[in-house]
């Protein structure tokens, strides 16, 4: 068993790690065994009785936090010349197409999102190896995929995220940063909990969320009653 550090050890006298808690309740212990000198973020992780290897209880959505995620994303737009003005205007933080088809192939992934448009993504498909491991794919299905160039990149700005169950049945992603208000870490984390909950597969049968755990960057997780969220 790995050593605990003397963090974690201070931060699991505050609370019982057995328990599960409101999810008001596991914010402010979060907030309190938080002690990283950077601004950590905010995670919830989401365990559904689904089975990813089945198509139809494949659980995916994409999500507006109401408060944003806290962090600025960068933002590549790949796509024609005719909408290269059209992405910059926007705030595409990079505009272009061959040449960083070219980047990318050489290894560089510093973005957070791409955006690009379907008469591009033939282009793009060979790129698959290098950007789906990053989550960086570009995909109709989380709005990166389109022809409104403009409307993506405003929305990822605005603090749109995406969120996939992995294939242990888990959605993790991060919904805030610990500077947050715990009145808007709680609106941020019900904004997407509330999103999923609504993209119950109906062929998912028994409990669909089976366990709902919150903490920051570096903190153990703290459980929160899903019963208490799945109303």
């Amino acid at each position: 068993m790995a050593k605990q550090s003397k963090k974690t050890v201070e931060a699991l006298k505050k609370y019982d790690s057995s328990k599960e808690y409101t999810l008001e309740q596991a914010v402010k212990i979060v907030k309190d065994i938080t002690f990283t000198k950077f601004d950590a973020s905010f995670d919830v992780d989401i365990r559904l009785g689904v089975d990813p290897r089945k198509s139809n209880q494949m659980v995916r959505g994409t999500v507006t936090l109401p408060h944003g995620t806290g962090k600025t994303k960068k933002v590549l737009v790949l796509c024609t010349e005719d909408k290269e003005e059209e992405a910059k205007a926007a705030g595409a933080d990079y505009v272009g197409l061959d040449e960083y088809i070219t980047k990318i192939k050489g290894g560089w992934t510093d973005v957070d999102v791409i955006v690009t448009m379907p008469s591009v993504m033939p282009k793009i498909g060979a790129l698959g190896r290098i950007l789906g491991p990053r989550g960086l794919m570009p995909n109709p299905k989380t709005g990166t995929v389109t022809m409104d160039i403009a409307k993506a990149v405003q929305e990822v700005k605005a603090g749109k995220i995406d969120f996939k169950v992995d294939k242990f049945g888990i959605v993790h992603t991060s919904v805030a940063r610990m500077s947050f208000s715990e009145d808007k870490i709680i609106d941020n984390a019900m904004e997407v909990i509330r999103m999923i909950l609504k993209l119950k597969p109906t062929s998912a049968k028994g409990t669909y969320v089976k366990s709902v755990s919150v903490s920051s960057t570096m903190s153990p997780g703290v459980k929160v009653d899903a019963k208490s969220i799945s109303k």
